[in-house]
């Protein structure tokens, strides 16, 4: 997706201020686009995997952000962050609802552009790699497991929020992080072993 702009990282207050400016202007919303696209960008894109489908989405759910604005009410600090998230599940949950769509290997060619980050590398075509090897781990948890990773890491939201999108409580969802944790350290393990495995018989 073509990206022309600089992610800009606003602090509470400013975040509050384009809020309360993006509920009477709607131009005023492209500065929570902005500060928000690559965050949901990356969570729908672990959600779904296809490119196009990741684009789709991520149009969609900043589309019905904007649409709903005037409705949100500002409780604390990490509450717009919540509501927008809130909107990316629902969204990537309507769509598995309403398309069932099979789980197959995709082609590089198919896998969303992310930036480089601290899980993923500088090289283009190694983020790609990293990605569909990253996706495949998660994606062998159990679901509600894969949720709460997904909204932590990619999402950058507290144990809080998280819980009140997924309707559990702090502690299921501390307990489900850490689990996760655990779960991907251990396949991320066996995995490379396997790898090096297969190199030696090389």
């Amino acid at each position: 997706m073509e990206k022309g702009y600089q992610e800009q990282l606003i602090t509470v207050s400013y975040q509050r201020e384009w809020v309360e400016k993006a509920q009477n202007d709607p131009l005023a919303f492209r500065h929570l686009y902005d500060s928000y696209f690559s965050r949901v960008y990356a969570y729908v894109s672990y959600r779904v995997g296809r490119i196009q489908d990741a684009e789709d989405m991520t149009s969609e759910i900043f589309l019905k952000a904007m649409e709903g604005i005037t409705r949100f009410e500002w409780q604390h600090e990490n509450s717009f962050a919540g509501w927008i998230f809130r909107i990316a599940h629902n969204t990537v949950n309507d769509y598995y609802r309403k398309n069932n769509p099979v789980d197959e290997p995709l082609s590089l060619e198919e896998l969303p552009e992310l930036r480089a980050s601290v899980l993923l590398p500088e090289d283009a075509l190694l983020r790609k790699e990293k990605f569909a090897q990253l996706r495949r781990l998660i994606y062998a948890l159990p679901s509600r497991r894969q949720e709460v990773i997904l909204l932590k890491f990619f999402g950058g939201l507290r144990n809080q929020e998280i819980a009140t999108i997924l309707g559990l409580n702090e502690r299921t969802v501390a307990s489900h992080l850490s689990r996760a944790l655990v779960s991907l350290h251990r396949e991320y393990i066996n995995q490379s072993n396997r790898t090096r495995g297969k190199e030696k018989i090389s």
